[in-house]
């Protein structure tokens, strides 16, 4: 599905509703400047100006065309890493906090999108969690035991609308959510721009200072932005080196689009139980089709480059379930940040007074971002949030340890291939639209020959903290598998926490 050199295009970002904005050209003064345009951004920028506050929004790409347009868009207030895992991770006080607010956040959306009029298919929803294709329906017994702890809104249910699965038992959660995410932000903006707010593209942060009487963002084009405060909404943060990045990691998740003729299922989200979900659900199509996206066979990025057989997998998955499938439409990759102990982190910068961060969506952006936009405007307004506590990114994570020593064993390890071999013995064996790490002398090249013979070659450091990049064929860039920076082929920072470029050589 590329097209020449460019990355996939999901299902929203093949319609026209991206937000039309300028370039920081000037110095601004704000209250408040929001780096970043995704859910996170747009809807803290949202909340703070609706309160009053003067807001400047920057982003260093077009307005909301990051992680965001790569969602599947599910609204659901349950634990991606399920309630039990939660309850064990963070007690049961702390996962009806999680429960209660991500409700608490698909309302947020629903309210948003009447008062302000925006056409984005939002809708009321159940979901449906069933036993993965094989295994047990005992599998739900932990999950319904929790739920019930928490006072989760569910029922122990039966019957799905796939084939084979019409007696089988299932867990159904009422009152989730779906939408379109771009038609729903286009709005937002448009909101933050009445209340005076100015948002800037193609704009990219190179410095956040803090100083005891405010922020100041520099950029690239040598303009800056005063402010009382900052958020840094950028998926990964792009401040911080360590202290955050190492208690979350970067996956890559792929979803696919096809057609349906309406009717053909309930339109509800669903999800099986197997470690690396499927997940389904509808968007409205023209006519009488409907769109239907299907994702999963998640991994940990840089370490699989076999997108093919990924999308094959979950074609074949759905196929047995919906043997009428239609033709595919998109498929595409997104990146989400799974956070050790299994909530995001919301809240002031480790080390900062003025300066609040948003990051760790594990798979649940939608919610967690506006989850973000409640929290953050509470504190920087009010300086309280019941929440704050729960999110707060210096929160200590003994029981996280297990997974905080295995997910960082990934950089260890990343080190390590410095002094492997390259993948190809020289550029010359590389083919068009092929990438490869290469060896030339001590030091390792990214290279890449574009589909019309031209080279290019970048060093193999991620410019974050020196990891060993890798190639993704499918979105034509290099990506880090330490803590998720993104590269295009011509060394361009495409996604944080990276701020410079690759070093061309």
């Amino acid at each position: 599905m590329n097209v020449g050199d460019e990355q996939t295009v999901s299902l929203w970002m093949d319609t026209d509703v991206l937000l039309k904005a300028p370039a920081l050209r000037r110095n601004e003064k704000a209250d408040t400047v929001v780096i970043g345009s995704g859910i996170a951004g747009l809807s803290t920028a949202y909340e703070l100006a609706e309160r009053g506050h003067d807001v400047v929004v920057l982003d260093r790409g077009a307005i909301a065309k990051g992680m965001t347009s790569r969602t599947t868009a599910h609204l659901t207030s349950l634990s991606d890493d399920s309630f039990d895992a939660l309850i064990k991770m963070r007690d049961l006080e702390g996962a009806k906090i999680f429960y209660q607010s991500h409700s608490a956040a698909i309302d947020r959306i629903e309210t948003i999108q009447r008062d302000r009029s925006i056409a984005c298919n939002f809708r009321r929803v159940d979901g449906y969690l069933f036993p993965a294709l094989g295994h047990d329906a005992s599998e739900l017994d932990p999950e319904l035991d929790a739920g019930r702890k928490i006072g989760v809104e569910m029922e122990d249910a039966r019957g799905l609308p796939f084939r084979g699965l019409s007696d089988t038992r299932c867990l159904r959660y009422l009152n989730q959510g779906t939408f379109h995410p771009l038609r729903y932000l286009r709005g937002v903006a448009a909101a933050i721009q009445n209340h005076g707010g100015r948002i800037y593209a193609n704009t990219t942060v190179e410095k956040v200072e803090e100083d005891e009487d405010g922020v100041t963002v520099s950029t690239a084009g040598g303009k800056s932005v005063r402010a009382k405060f900052a958020v840094v909404a950028t998926n990964s943060p792009i401040i911080d080196r360590l202290t955050i990045h190492t208690k979350q990691a970067p996956y890559r998740t792929y979803a696919m689009a096809f057609t349906i003729p309406r009717g053909t299922i309930g339109d509800a989200l669903y999800w099986d139980t197997l470690d690396e979900y499927h997940y389904v659900r509808l968007q409205p199509g023209p006519g009488t089709t409907d769109y239907l996206i299907v994702g999963g066979a998640d991994h940990k990025t840089g370490e699989a480059d076999d997108a093919p057989a990924r999308f094959d997998e979950i074609e074949a998955w759905i196929g047995q379930l919906i043997p009428d499938l239609g033709r595919e439409v998109h498929r595409w990759s997104g990146q989400i940040l799974d956070p050790i102990d299994y909530a995001a982190f919301i809240g002031l910068n480790p080390g900062n007074d003025r300066i609040y961060i948003a990051t760790g969506d594990s798979g649940q952006g939608m919610t967690h971002g506006v989850i973000a936009s409640i929290l953050l405007s509470d504190l920087i307004v009010k300086g309280e949030n019941p929440w704050s506590e729960f999110y707060d990114p210096s929160r200590k994570i003994p029981s996280g340890i297990k997974n905080f020593i295995v997910e960082n064993a990934t950089v260890l390890k990343n080190f390590a291939e410095y002094i492997a071999p390259g993948e190809l013995a020289s550029v010359k064996e590389l083919k068009p639209g092929q990438g490869a790490i290469i060896r030339d002398g001590l030091r390792k090249i990214a290279a890449y020959r574009d589909d019309k013979g031209k080279l290019h070659k970048c060093s193999a450091v991620c410019t974050h903290v020196g990891c060993h990049i890798h190639w993704n064929s499918l979105e034509r860039c290099w990506d880090c598998p330490c803590h998720g920076s993104q590269f295009a082929i011509d060394g361009t920072v495409l996604n944080g926490p990276a701020i410079a470029p690759l070093e061309k050589l």
